[in-house]
Protein backbone atom coordinates (compact mmCIF):
# COMPACT_ATOMS: atom_id res chain seq x y z
CA UNK A 1 0.00 0.00 0.00
CA UNK A 2 1.16 3.68 -1.03
CA UNK A 3 2.13 5.79 2.09
CA UNK A 4 0.39 9.14 2.33
CA UNK A 5 1.79 11.91 3.89
CA UNK A 6 0.03 13.61 7.08
CA UNK A 7 -2.60 16.26 5.89
CA UNK A 8 -2.23 19.87 7.41
CA UNK A 9 -5.00 20.16 9.88
CA UNK A 10 -8.18 22.19 9.28
CA UNK A 11 -9.81 22.48 12.82
CA UNK A 12 -12.78 21.34 11.18
CA UNK A 13 -14.27 18.20 11.28
CA UNK A 14 -17.52 17.17 10.80
CA UNK A 15 -19.83 14.94 12.25
CA UNK A 16 -23.63 13.05 11.74
CA UNK A 17 -25.85 13.67 14.60
CA UNK A 18 -28.50 10.90 15.60
CA UNK A 19 -30.99 14.09 14.21
CA UNK A 20 -29.18 12.94 10.68
CA UNK A 21 -27.67 16.45 10.62
CA UNK A 22 -24.07 16.83 9.85
CA UNK A 23 -22.22 19.72 12.29
CA UNK A 24 -18.80 21.18 11.71
CA UNK A 25 -16.97 21.54 14.78
CA UNK A 26 -14.17 24.58 14.73
CA UNK A 27 -14.26 24.80 18.48
CA UNK A 28 -11.52 26.95 20.38
CA UNK A 29 -10.41 24.19 21.56
CA UNK A 30 -9.43 22.90 17.82
CA UNK A 31 -7.99 25.86 17.01
CA UNK A 32 -5.64 25.88 20.28
CA UNK A 33 -4.62 22.27 19.31
CA UNK A 34 -4.10 22.83 15.66
CA UNK A 35 -1.45 25.12 17.05
CA UNK A 36 0.14 22.95 19.05
CA UNK A 37 0.00 19.97 16.65
CA UNK A 38 1.46 22.06 13.62
CA UNK A 39 3.96 24.86 15.19
CA UNK A 40 7.61 24.37 16.17
CA UNK A 41 7.02 25.36 19.89
CA UNK A 42 4.10 23.78 20.42
CA UNK A 43 5.34 20.38 19.49
CA UNK A 44 7.62 21.22 22.12
CA UNK A 45 5.53 21.67 24.84
CA UNK A 46 3.65 18.88 23.67
CA UNK A 47 6.66 16.22 24.40
CA UNK A 48 5.47 17.93 28.56
CA UNK A 49 1.85 17.26 27.83
CA UNK A 50 1.82 14.16 26.77
CA UNK A 51 3.81 12.34 29.19
CA UNK A 52 2.14 10.00 31.62
CA UNK A 53 3.27 11.65 34.24
CA UNK A 54 1.41 14.78 34.23
CA UNK A 55 -1.81 13.21 33.45
CA UNK A 56 -1.47 11.18 36.71
CA UNK A 57 -0.60 13.57 38.32
CA UNK A 58 -4.35 15.48 37.77
CA UNK A 59 -5.57 12.33 38.17
CA UNK A 60 -4.72 12.16 41.72
CA UNK A 61 -5.93 15.87 42.25
CA UNK A 62 -9.33 14.81 40.05
CA UNK A 63 -9.90 12.00 42.68
CA UNK A 64 -9.91 14.44 45.44
CA UNK A 65 -13.06 16.44 47.49
CA UNK A 66 -11.46 19.96 46.60
CA UNK A 67 -12.15 18.88 42.62
CA UNK A 68 -16.19 19.14 42.88
CA UNK A 69 -16.06 23.13 42.27
CA UNK A 70 -15.22 21.61 38.83
CA UNK A 71 -18.33 20.09 38.38
CA UNK A 72 -20.59 22.60 37.67
CA UNK A 73 -18.47 25.06 35.55
CA UNK A 74 -18.21 21.94 33.44
CA UNK A 75 -21.11 20.74 32.70
CA UNK A 76 -22.32 24.01 31.77
CA UNK A 77 -20.08 24.64 29.00
CA UNK A 78 -20.52 21.96 27.80
CA UNK A 79 -24.43 22.11 28.00
CA UNK A 80 -25.04 18.58 29.53
CA UNK A 81 -28.27 16.96 29.64
CA UNK A 82 -28.04 15.28 33.25
CA UNK A 83 -31.04 14.09 33.63
CA UNK A 84 -30.19 10.58 31.63
CA UNK A 85 -27.79 10.20 34.93
CA UNK A 86 -28.41 8.17 38.38
CA UNK A 87 -28.96 10.96 40.28
CA UNK A 88 -26.70 11.27 43.58
CA UNK A 89 -23.72 13.18 45.00
CA UNK A 90 -20.31 13.48 43.55
CA UNK A 91 -17.17 12.59 45.76
CA UNK A 92 -14.53 14.15 43.14
CA UNK A 93 -14.69 15.09 39.79
CA UNK A 94 -13.73 11.64 38.25
CA UNK A 95 -16.64 10.46 40.48
CA UNK A 96 -18.78 12.62 38.40
CA UNK A 97 -16.94 11.85 35.11
CA UNK A 98 -17.52 7.98 35.19
CA UNK A 99 -21.49 8.57 35.99
CA UNK A 100 -23.39 6.13 35.54
CA UNK A 101 -26.18 6.35 32.76
CA UNK A 102 -29.93 5.32 34.09
CA UNK A 103 -30.79 1.65 32.76
CA UNK A 104 -33.68 2.52 30.34
CA UNK A 105 -31.16 5.45 28.86
CA UNK A 106 -29.05 2.75 26.72
CA UNK A 107 -30.83 -0.44 25.31
CA UNK A 108 -29.02 -2.89 24.27
CA UNK A 109 -29.93 -4.64 20.63
CA UNK A 110 -30.57 -8.09 21.48
CA UNK A 111 -30.45 -9.66 18.12
CA UNK A 112 -28.00 -12.27 18.80
CA UNK A 113 -26.97 -11.76 15.23
CA UNK A 114 -26.28 -7.70 15.30
CA UNK A 115 -22.80 -6.58 16.83
CA UNK A 116 -23.34 -3.39 18.77
CA UNK A 117 -21.38 -0.13 19.74
CA UNK A 118 -19.37 -0.87 22.74
CA UNK A 119 -20.13 2.85 24.06
CA UNK A 120 -21.29 6.11 23.11
CA UNK A 121 -19.11 8.36 20.47
CA UNK A 122 -18.37 9.22 17.04
CA UNK A 123 -18.09 6.35 14.90
CA UNK A 124 -15.86 5.28 11.72
CA UNK A 125 -15.42 2.10 9.89
CA UNK A 126 -12.07 1.92 7.94
CA UNK A 127 -11.93 -1.31 5.75
CA UNK A 128 -8.27 -2.97 6.17
CA UNK A 129 -6.20 -3.65 3.82
CA UNK A 130 -4.80 -7.06 2.79
CA UNK A 131 -1.61 -5.80 5.17
CA UNK A 132 -3.75 -4.69 7.82
CA UNK A 133 -3.29 -1.04 7.49
CA UNK A 134 -6.24 1.67 7.03
CA UNK A 135 -5.97 5.36 6.37
CA UNK A 136 -7.07 8.18 8.85
CA UNK A 137 -7.03 11.62 6.88
CA UNK A 138 -3.54 11.15 5.26
CA UNK A 139 -1.97 9.33 8.43
CA UNK A 140 -1.74 5.48 7.94
CA UNK A 141 -1.89 2.80 10.62
CA UNK A 142 -0.42 -0.71 10.89
CA UNK A 143 -2.37 -3.07 13.33
CA UNK A 144 1.15 -4.20 13.64
CA UNK A 145 2.63 -1.25 15.62
CA UNK A 146 -1.07 -0.70 17.17
CA UNK A 147 -0.63 -4.28 18.98
CA UNK A 148 3.05 -5.07 19.11
CA UNK A 149 1.93 -8.63 17.52
CA UNK A 150 2.36 -9.53 14.02
CA UNK A 151 0.52 -12.56 14.18
CA UNK A 152 -2.49 -11.27 16.10
CA UNK A 153 -2.44 -8.24 12.87
CA UNK A 154 -2.51 -10.81 10.52
CA UNK A 155 -5.52 -12.22 11.31
CA UNK A 156 -7.85 -9.03 10.73
CA UNK A 157 -6.13 -8.44 7.44
CA UNK A 158 -9.30 -7.53 4.84
CA UNK A 159 -11.12 -6.80 8.17
CA UNK A 160 -12.34 -3.50 9.45
CA UNK A 161 -11.19 -1.18 12.69
CA UNK A 162 -14.36 0.33 13.78
CA UNK A 163 -12.84 3.56 15.84
CA UNK A 164 -15.29 5.12 18.31
CA UNK A 165 -13.84 8.40 19.22
CA UNK A 166 -15.24 9.77 22.93
CA UNK A 167 -15.57 13.40 23.41
CA UNK A 168 -15.31 15.01 27.34
CA UNK A 169 -19.40 15.14 27.39
CA UNK A 170 -19.94 11.73 26.34
CA UNK A 171 -20.78 8.97 28.23
CA UNK A 172 -17.09 7.28 29.57
CA UNK A 173 -18.49 3.52 30.46
CA UNK A 174 -17.93 1.34 28.08
CA UNK A 175 -19.72 -2.40 27.28
CA UNK A 176 -19.32 -5.44 25.42
CA UNK A 177 -20.17 -5.55 21.74
CA UNK A 178 -21.41 -9.32 21.60
CA UNK A 179 -21.41 -12.33 24.04
CA UNK A 180 -18.58 -14.42 23.95
CA UNK A 181 -15.25 -15.53 25.75
CA UNK A 182 -12.96 -12.41 26.99
CA UNK A 183 -9.02 -13.54 27.15
CA UNK A 184 -6.80 -11.51 29.38
CA UNK A 185 -5.89 -7.86 29.00
CA UNK A 186 -3.21 -7.05 27.77
CA UNK A 187 -1.49 -3.38 28.11
CA UNK A 188 0.96 -1.49 26.05
CA UNK A 189 2.77 1.57 27.87
CA UNK A 190 2.84 4.85 25.67
CA UNK A 191 2.17 8.36 26.08
CA UNK A 192 -0.69 10.60 26.05
CA UNK A 193 -1.75 12.72 23.15
CA UNK A 194 -5.28 13.81 22.41
CA UNK A 195 -7.42 11.85 20.33
CA UNK A 196 -9.19 15.21 18.86
CA UNK A 197 -8.70 14.49 15.11
CA UNK A 198 -6.25 17.53 14.70
CA UNK A 199 -3.93 15.77 17.20
CA UNK A 200 -4.96 12.25 14.66
CA UNK A 201 -4.15 13.75 11.60
CA UNK A 202 -0.69 14.85 12.60
CA UNK A 203 0.89 12.18 14.37
CA UNK A 204 0.37 8.63 14.50
CA UNK A 205 -2.05 8.94 17.86
CA UNK A 206 -2.83 4.70 17.77
CA UNK A 207 0.70 3.67 17.58
CA UNK A 208 1.63 6.16 20.31
CA UNK A 209 -0.36 6.69 23.07
CA UNK A 210 -1.01 4.24 26.21
CA UNK A 211 -3.92 1.50 25.62
CA UNK A 212 -4.88 -1.92 26.59
CA UNK A 213 -7.16 -4.78 24.92
CA UNK A 214 -8.67 -7.83 24.84
CA UNK A 215 -9.78 -10.97 22.70
CA UNK A 216 -13.69 -11.54 22.35
CA UNK A 217 -14.45 -15.15 21.21
CA UNK A 218 -17.91 -14.92 19.58
CA UNK A 219 -20.32 -17.36 18.25
CA UNK A 220 -21.69 -14.88 15.32
CA UNK A 221 -18.73 -12.73 14.92
CA UNK A 222 -15.50 -14.28 14.88
CA UNK A 223 -12.90 -13.67 17.00
CA UNK A 224 -13.03 -9.90 18.19
CA UNK A 225 -9.98 -7.10 19.28
CA UNK A 226 -11.31 -4.49 21.61
CA UNK A 227 -8.99 -1.95 22.30
CA UNK A 228 -8.92 0.78 24.76
CA UNK A 229 -6.80 3.66 24.17
CA UNK A 230 -5.53 6.57 26.64
CA UNK A 231 -5.33 10.04 26.01
CA UNK A 232 -4.30 13.50 27.32
CA UNK A 233 -5.52 13.85 30.95
CA UNK A 234 -6.51 10.36 30.30
CA UNK A 235 -4.10 8.62 32.68
CA UNK A 236 -6.30 5.46 33.70
CA UNK A 237 -8.44 2.83 31.97
CA UNK A 238 -10.24 0.60 34.52
CA UNK A 239 -11.19 -2.73 32.98
CA UNK A 240 -13.12 -4.87 35.64
CA UNK A 241 -12.63 -8.53 34.62
CA UNK A 242 -9.82 -10.87 33.51
CA UNK A 243 -10.12 -14.17 31.18
CA UNK A 244 -14.58 -15.47 31.84
CA UNK A 245 -17.19 -15.35 29.68
CA UNK A 246 -19.56 -12.00 29.12
CA UNK A 247 -22.80 -10.81 27.67
CA UNK A 248 -23.72 -7.87 25.16
CA UNK A 249 -24.02 -4.84 26.79
CA UNK A 250 -22.80 -5.37 30.33
CA UNK A 251 -19.86 -3.31 31.50
CA UNK A 252 -16.78 -3.66 30.79
CA UNK A 253 -15.04 -0.99 32.44
CA UNK A 254 -14.52 3.07 32.18
CA UNK A 255 -12.17 6.14 31.26
CA UNK A 256 -11.41 8.73 33.41
CA UNK A 257 -11.06 12.44 32.84
CA UNK A 258 -10.63 13.72 29.10
CA UNK A 259 -11.62 12.05 25.80
CA UNK A 260 -10.86 8.86 24.71
CA UNK A 261 -11.27 6.42 21.68
CA UNK A 262 -12.26 2.44 21.71
CA UNK A 263 -11.29 0.46 18.55
CA UNK A 264 -12.67 -2.32 17.29
CA UNK A 265 -11.01 -4.63 15.10
CA UNK A 266 -13.63 -7.46 13.13
CA UNK A 267 -11.82 -10.21 11.01
CA UNK A 268 -12.50 -10.52 7.60
CA UNK A 269 -16.51 -11.78 5.88
CA UNK A 270 -17.36 -11.85 9.88
CA UNK A 271 -20.01 -8.85 9.88
CA UNK A 272 -21.36 -6.53 7.35
CA UNK A 273 -21.90 -2.51 8.68
CA UNK A 274 -24.42 -0.55 8.21
CA UNK A 275 -24.11 1.07 5.19
CA UNK A 276 -24.17 4.80 5.97
CA UNK A 277 -21.26 3.91 8.58
CA UNK A 278 -19.00 2.92 5.67
CA UNK A 279 -20.40 6.20 3.57
CA UNK A 280 -19.87 8.81 5.89
CA UNK A 281 -16.33 7.06 7.02
CA UNK A 282 -15.25 7.36 2.99
CA UNK A 283 -16.57 11.22 3.23
CA UNK A 284 -14.71 12.35 5.85
CA UNK A 285 -17.87 12.36 8.58
CA UNK A 286 -18.13 10.82 11.93
CA UNK A 287 -21.55 9.70 12.95
CA UNK A 288 -22.70 9.52 16.26
CA UNK A 289 -23.92 6.39 18.14
CA UNK A 290 -24.91 5.25 21.40
CA UNK A 291 -23.53 2.30 23.66
CA UNK A 292 -25.87 -0.76 22.43
CA UNK A 293 -26.67 0.62 18.98
CA UNK A 294 -26.72 -2.01 15.99
CA UNK A 295 -23.83 -1.39 13.99
CA UNK A 296 -23.52 -4.12 11.76
CA UNK A 297 -24.90 -8.06 11.01
CA UNK A 298 -23.02 -11.45 11.17
CA UNK A 299 -22.24 -12.59 7.84
CA UNK A 300 -24.25 -15.77 7.38
CA UNK A 301 -22.29 -19.27 7.93
CA UNK A 302 -19.78 -18.10 10.23
CA UNK A 303 -20.26 -18.94 13.45
CA UNK A 304 -18.03 -19.73 16.18
CA UNK A 305 -15.26 -21.64 14.59
CA UNK A 306 -13.03 -22.49 17.91
CA UNK A 307 -9.72 -20.54 16.26
CA UNK A 308 -9.04 -17.07 16.16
Amino acid sequence: MKKTKTAIPSSVHRCMGRDGVIREENSGQDRLLEKLYTSFYGRILLKVLTQPGLSRAAGIFLDRKASCFLIRPFIEKNQMDMRPYVKRPYRSFNDFFTREILPTERMIDCDPSHLVSPSDGKLSVYPLDETAEFTIKGSVYTLERILKNPALAKRYEGGYACVFRLCVDDYHRYSYPADGEKSENIRIPGILHTVNPVAVESVPVYHENTREYCLIRTENFGTLLQMEVGAMMVGRIKNYHGPKQVKKGSEKGRFEFGGSTILLLVQKDRVDFREEFLKHTEQGIETQVEMGEWIGTAVCGTGYSGEG
